[in-house]
């Protein structure tokens, strides 16, 4: 499976910058996003202040802070959640918002975390992403404003879609821990009958 998965991860961001291309200006003409269907956000939604970046660099790791304020990105395969096969709900480093959840998660071979999809659509915001010199869509985390990563078209859902995740950006509660953290009506997702 992995022999042919990078194939067609090259070819994936070929189309994108293809499509990039044929729009003129290397963007996305329609404003929204042609896997997801989601209307774009600009890309610079953040709003931060100087004493919320300081409150943030206090709160988070240094690699945290690079990915999720920064938009950096971690190295594949050297991150807490790539291969975490446990049980259990990510949520969003700065807002504690629950975004994707264990059973939703797939091994891509990528080295991130990459999921279907996210426990709640209206915690995902999309962007156009232009950089590296191509057209990608970014995810953000609504209430956190946190970098989480891209959506591409690639996933083995009957939706098509890979969230590729930073695990920077989450925090990962177990099924266990749900009620304690504040997450308990979360728990039905991980129920047997599901």
């Amino acid at each position: 499976m992995r022999k042919y998965l990078f194939p067609l991860i090259v070819l994936a961001v070929a189309g994108w910058i293809a499509y990039g291309q044929a729009t003129g200006d290397g963007s996305c003409a329609t404003g929204v996003c042609p896997i997801t269907g989601q209307t774009l956000a600009n890309k610079n939604t953040s709003t931060m202040s100087t004493e919320d970046a300081n409150s943030l660099k206090n709160k988070l790791t240094p690699i945290q802070y690079a990915v999720a304020c920064e938009g950096g990105t971690e190295p594949p395969f050297q991150n807490a959640y790539w291969d975490n096969k446990k049980a259990g709900l990510y949520v969003d480093v700065i807002s504690g918002e629950p975004l994707f959840a264990s059973v939703d998660k797939f091994d891509s071979g990528t080295g991130w975390p990459s999921f279907t999809k996210p426990v709640s659509a209206e915690e995902i915001v999309e962007v156009e992403d232009t950089s590296h010199g191509m057209v990608r869509t970014e995810v953000r985390s609504k209430t956190g404003d946190a970098h989480l990563g891209h959506v591409f078209p690639d996933g083995p859902d009957e939706n098509g879609l890979r969230y590729c995740i930073n695990s920077a950006s989450l925090r990962f509660i177990p099924v266990a821990d749900l009620e304690k953290e504040g997450y308990g009506e979360y728990a039905d997702l991980f129920s047997d009958d599901k």
